[in-house]
């Protein structure tokens, strides 16, 4: 049985690592020769809206994923029409344009920051009027990890935060003094049944998320779970989500979602009863979910730019290191290392030596 995946990153990866022991064979569609993926499935190396590629993707699966969710929407759609494709392609489209997203939040009853959308430079003094400042002005289209944003503290920055990201089709969105940033990572299966993995509490640095802890039973949890279940079932969707939230006070304010398996729940791989990326290919491909409960405690640290050497990560008790075979890049995702212990203050031991290592 092969599954199909848009992408051939670290994501699709490690979905291929948890579905080999499953009896799965995957196929990837990806531009890059030198995807990170490839040795562990078909690798159909061609531009994501490639005919010809799209239809052999759709002949060798039996169904279809994506990795990413600025993967382009027609290809998806053309996919969807020859094979299952899941999560549903309005999913994604949801994901990709923020001013969309942002209604569908607001539609759901899901508490969103202020935001307005804005179409040309003459409207953003008014929509500044209406968010107050500082504000944030983000591109409505390709977003992510911190990319296609821009800070407005007063009506001067106005015009240059405009130029910076390219005259684009945008919103301005009040900024929030958060006390927390914060995810849920719920995965659905084909017959609706719904689970969610625990509150999951981040921490960012130039948009990149860099530390991710788990956090069974916080007090938040009923609350983020309550607006992501409104979404998994608005949007029939299959498979995992992940929806992230700016807490203020005992408020949550949806951020964003994410239609795929999630950076801030890479901890599962060793943290929980059956991963994320197992729980994906389960969902998708129309079998029992697995127990989302947490095996102890568990944190995840992020390598960007650089990657430590393993012996080192791997000197640090109850740690496991993943390595994607990537290319160092500044910026870019290289690898990453979860520490799973029995409390959380052990956890929190040894997050620092592992956050030393990963900007060292």
């Amino acid at each position: 049985m092969i599954v199909g995946v848009l992408g051939a990153g670290q994501l699709a990866r490690m979905l291929a690592l948890a579905g080999r022991p499953l009896g799965l064979d995957f196929a990837f569609l990806s531009p890059d020769p030198d995807s990170c993926a490839a040795a562990l499935g078909r690798h159909i190396c061609a531009d994501f809206d490639d005919e010809a590629a799209l239809a052999r993707l759709a002949a060798d699966a039996a169904v279809v994923t994506y990795e990413f969710e600025n993967a382009p929407l027609a290809g998806a759609r053309r996919l969807g029409e020859r094979v299952t494709l899941l999560p549903p392609a309005p999913a994604l489209a949801a994901a990709q344009d923020r001013l969309e997203e942002k209604r569908l939040f607001r539609a759901l009853g899901v508490e969103t920051p202020t935001f307005v959308p804005v179409d040309d430079p003459a409207r953003l003094a008014d929509a500044a009027g209406r968010t107050g400042y500082p504000a944030v002005l983000k591109t409505r289209r390709m977003g992510y990890d911190g990319k296609g944003q821009a800070i407005v503290r007063d009506e001067a920055d106005l015009e240059p935060a405009w130029t910076r990201l390219g005259g684009a089709p945008s919103i301005l969105e009040a900024f929030v003094p958060y006390e927390r940033e914060v995810s849920i990572v719920a995965v659905r299966a084909r017959d609706g049944r719904t689970a969610f993995y625990p509150l999951c509490e981040n921490t960012h640095r130039d948009g990149i998320l860099r530390l991710s802890v788990a956090r069974p039973d916080d007090p938040m949890e009923a609350a983020a779970q309550a607006g992501a279940r409104r979404l998994l079932e608005a949007l029939d969707y299959v498979g995992v989500l992940a929806l992230e939230f700016f807490q203020v006070g005992g408020r949550l304010l949806a951020n964003e979602f994410a239609p795929r398996v999630h950076n801030s729940g890479h901890w599962t791989i060793e943290g929980a009863e059956c991963s994320q990326f197992e729980n994906h290919l389960r969902a998708i491909m129309g079998w029992p979910l697995g127990a989302t409960d947490p095996i102890g405690w568990a944190a995840m640290v992020n390598f960007i730019g650089t990657l430590p050497a393993a012996a080192e990560v791997l000197a640090l008790p109850h740690v496991h290191f993943h390595d994607y075979g990537k290319a160092p890049r500044p910026g870019r995702k290289l690898g990453h290392a979860t520490v799973r212990a029995d409390s959380a203050e052990d956890v929190a031991r040894i997050v620092p030596e592992l956050l030393r290592l990963a900007s060292s």
